[in-house]
């Protein structure tokens, strides 16, 4: 499953959860909300808070993968370098080495069949 496809059915989820649980626990307690003495219906309350988490979830995984996708990068940047220095360095001695091994190798041996 993608990255995208499985954020927008947790995201789905978180909404639809939401609603329920809020919607429920409004019915439970008898809550009544109110924003300059007139009275907001509980799906609308409700669907604004679920909004602005999901807005929320959204900076903060925004945040989190320019943070780590940068450390990421700079570290695959530092350990292919190295790699590259390595293989600069001893360039002459992998060639010996590999010509070594085609050399002395065991050669697969034929089959005679009867």
């Amino acid at each position: 499953m993608s990255f995208f496809k499985s954020l927008c059915l947790a995201i789905a989820a978180t909404l639809f959860l939401t609603y329920v649980f809020g919607i429920s626990l409004i019915e439970f307690f008898n809550v009544d909300i109110y924003m300059d003495e007139t009275h907001i219906e509980p799906l609308k309350a409700i669907s604004i808070s679920a909004l602005v988490v999901v807005l929320l979830v959204f900076a903060a995984l925004a945040i989190i993968l320019s943070v780590f996708g940068t450390i990421i990068f700079v570290g695959l940047l530092v350990v292919g370098s190295l790699v590259m220095v390595m293989i600069g360095v001893f360039w002459p001695i992998l060639i010996a080495a590999g010509v070594i091994w085609l050399i002395v190798r065991d050669k697969p041996k034929k089959q005679k069949y009867a």
